[in-house]
């Protein structure tokens, strides 16, 4: 391990806090999660940007999730080219482009061998408004992990293996503490919806509820009002990475302790988890008007709140599952399947949710037409006969089929 101190200097748009000493601290990592991520693509890239001589260095959550031991979902890329640099060195290499709305910031997506690769320029943050930020690229590692929000998330590894952390990140990851990159109060006043991404970090890596830094919980609070001006969609994303993340045991919500609890292994949607926090379902419209949700995820938790006390299993019955069928049976929508395995996550019952799970569902043999052909014409009669068959194939466990169901209509 080596570490050697690097000069820091002010960048324009700096506010005159006071200038702190930094650490660039290195080490080596070749772990098995870090080998796997040599696929014939990266190979490629990484020759392309050695011949081009720009570096090119993993970056933020992907390298925090590789020193905690776990392969990244999502692996995002730091470089010192510029955006046109890229552009002109991937056209040059054939390589095709997708996505250009990041260009603006520094953000270019290559895809070698089916994989897409987001390569982003480093960057320095000149004015932020506490949501948006106007940017200057830069060739400097360092300015480019001073704008990086938390000491865990502002670390780059090179593909040799190196560790790049001028913050103390691997410290703080080792010893699971949370902190904000230099100053709380200024990372925060960047853009307020880093106070979220605190509590989610929060929750994923620290052990103890109540273990904060008492400064940090303090700026936090004084700038918590910020949130206001960030939009819904930017809050919604987060709060449901916060909802998936590993939440503390000990929430002291009853219903939402219990849910959790519930839910735990079973890869809950994230509205699944949040409704156990709503009283009525006018909590979800209102969720609804601030964060801009989907129609799926309002619906699903509409649902939830609805039926998680009315729609359970068959008391003292060989068939405990036959309610919640008969409910995906009459609301004959094509989610509605999907929304009782979430209920069943929430409630807990897990036999039933792996039982629904394996079950097709049967479809209703009768329709209105086979009723005309037996001398029926009114509607309204036709749709009363419907639903009285509709009850007796139920009743028969979905098993009575065409022609016995019509040989009632003809008794009757």
């Amino acid at each position: 391990m080596l570490r050697c101190l690097h000069p820091w200097w002010l960048s324009r748009g700096w506010t005159g806090l006071p200038l702190l000493k930094r650490h660039l601290f290195t080490m080596k990592l070749q772990s098995p999660e870090f080998q796997s991520l040599f696929t014939e693509g990266l190979k490629s890239l990484t020759e392309l940007f050695v011949k081009e001589n720009h570096e090119l260095r993993i970056a933020g959550g992907a390298v925090r999730d590789l020193l905690s031991g776990v392969k990244p979902q999502d692996v995002d890329f730091a470089t010192t080219a510029t955006p046109e640099q890229m552009k002109g060195m991937f056209q040059a290499a054939g390589i095709r482009m997708i996505n250009n709305k990041g260009e603006k910031h520094g953000t270019v997506t290559a895809r070698l061998d089916k994989e897409n690769f987001e390569i982003t320029t480093l960057r320095i943050d000149v004015v932020t408004d506490g949501r948006h930020a106007e940017v200057e690229f830069t060739t400097d590692w360092q300015r480019d992990a001073e704008r990086r929000d938390l000491t865990i998330n502002s670390m780059f590894l090179g593909f040799d293996g190196t560790l790049y952390d001028y913050f103390n990140g691997y410290e703080d990851l080792k010893n699971k503490k949370v902190r904000f990159v230099g100053h709380a109060k200024k990372r925060i006043q960047e853009d307020y919806l880093r106070i979220l991404r605190y509590f989610r970090f929060y929750g994923k890596i620290v052990d103890k509820p109540g273990d904060h830094d008492p400064e940090t919980l303090e700026a936090i609070a004084a700038n918590a009002r910020g949130l206001a001006g960030v939009s819904g969609e930017r809050i919604w994303v987060e709060l449901k990475k916060i909802l998936l993340g590993s939440l503390p045991i000990n929430a002291s919500l009853e219903e939402f302790d219990k849910v959790s609890q519930n839910v735990e292994g079973f890869s809950p949607k994230p509205m699944t988890l949040l409704a156990s926090l709503f009283k009525v379902q006018d909590d979800v419209t209102k969720l609804d008007l601030r964060l801009k949700i989907s129609k799926e995820e309002k619906n699903l938790g509409l649902f939830l709140v609805k039926y998680r006390k009315d729609l359970t299993k068959a008391a003292d019955s060989a068939e405990p599952l036959k309610p919640y069928q008969d409910f995906i049976i009459d609301c004959r929508e094509p989610d509605a399947t999907a929304r009782v395995w979430e209920l069943l996550k929430y409630q807990g019952q897990h036999g039933l949710l792996g039982d629904l799970q394996q079950w097709s569902v049967p479809t209703f043999p009768v329709s209105g037409h086979d009723i005309r052909k037996v001398g029926i014409s009114s509607g309204k009669e036709i749709g009363a006969l419907l639903q009285q068959l509709r009850d007796q194939w139920k009743k028969s466990g979905y098993q009575m089929e065409k022609d016995e169901l019509l040989s009632y209509v003809k008794k009757t």
